[in-house]
């Protein structure tokens, strides 16, 4: 099997920061949690479990030893309450994350109403939430209902989510009713070249891979829009997932990965698709 990698794709400098921070953490120290799983990546997170670290989505199951907030972040509620219990907090928050952050509580110091375009469960988007004191999150169209009349809109976006979605949703809003739209761009630039990467390579090839765990959103953002060029996709978590049998036929694999998949899955995955 002829197998092509896409330019761009894995580990982005977020992620790889997350677990650099943790790796050096569990080696210092044996009292080591993560707030929530440190990245959406199922494989990742067993490893780092091995190496003692342990995952936990509550405050109250923590009661002594250093916190790890993920590269996802958390919201300054649950931080404050991690800071009472008098516990020690690494944040491996990304930067961009945090700039959203910021972002959304300078807009409604500002007077705006906060919107943030993305998933409302994503721990992301959450944290955003938690950054003021009252934000809309609009996933799509179906959603803008829930926007006030001739309000100030102050928009940011999930980091992950891709150009065309951020475009078409600041089009329904500006249909809407405001007297202000104020938008910030908060979308990752490296998702956007994975993305880009992805839609080019679907095109070269009779079956297409985006590797990645199934809750990782920019990972299956990342599957979307390849099946929409490249009806033979599949989004698996790794080789041991994958049924051989869709090979049959096939001459030419294409394999992306999302930003919180590690190189070993990826190099595995292609290693053992070659020799098909």
């Amino acid at each position: 099997m002829n197998v092509l990698v896409a330019e761009k794709c894995g580990f982005c400098h977020g992620v790889r920061n997350a677990i650099s921070v943790a790796e050096k953490i569990l080696a210092q120290e044996k009292d080591v949690y993560s707030f929530g799983p440190i990245i959406h990546n199922s494989d990742v997170v067993e490893r780092l479990a091995k190496s003692g670290l342990k995952t936990v989505r509550r405050v109250e199951d923590i009661h002594s030893g250093t916190v790890l907030i993920r590269s996802h972040g958390a919201a300054p509620k649950q931080v404050k309450k991690l800071q009472d219990k008098g516990l020690n907090i690494i944040d491996a928050t990304c930067v961009l994350v945090k700039r959203v952050q910021h972002i959304a509580g300078e807009l409604e110091e500002q007077g705006y109403q906060v919107v943030i375009i993305g998933e409302e469960n994503h721990p992301e988007v959450q944290a955003v939430v938690g950054c003021a004191k009252d934000v809309i999150v609009i996933a799509d169209e179906s959603d803008l209902h829930r926007l006030p009349q001739n309000a100030r809109l102050g928009v940011v976006c999930q980091t992950t989510q891709n150009p065309e979605h951020f475009g078409k949703m600041l089009g329904a809003m500006g249909r809407g009713s405001f007297s202000e739209l104020k938008v910030i761009n908060t979308l990752c630039k490296e998702a956007i070249k994975r993305q880009e990467s992805a839609i080019r390579l679907c095109k070269q090839v009779d079956i297409m891979f985006v590797l990645g765990g199934l809750e990782s959103a920019n990972t299956r953002r990342l599957a979307e829009l390849c099946v929409k060029v490249n009806e033979q996709t599949f989004h698996l978590q790794n080789w041991d997932e994958l049924d051989t049998s869709i090979l049959h036929g096939k001459t030419t694999a294409g394999v992306t990965a999302g930003a919180s998949t590690p190189d070993w899955i990826i190099s595995e995955f292609v290693e053992n698709l070659e020799v098909f």
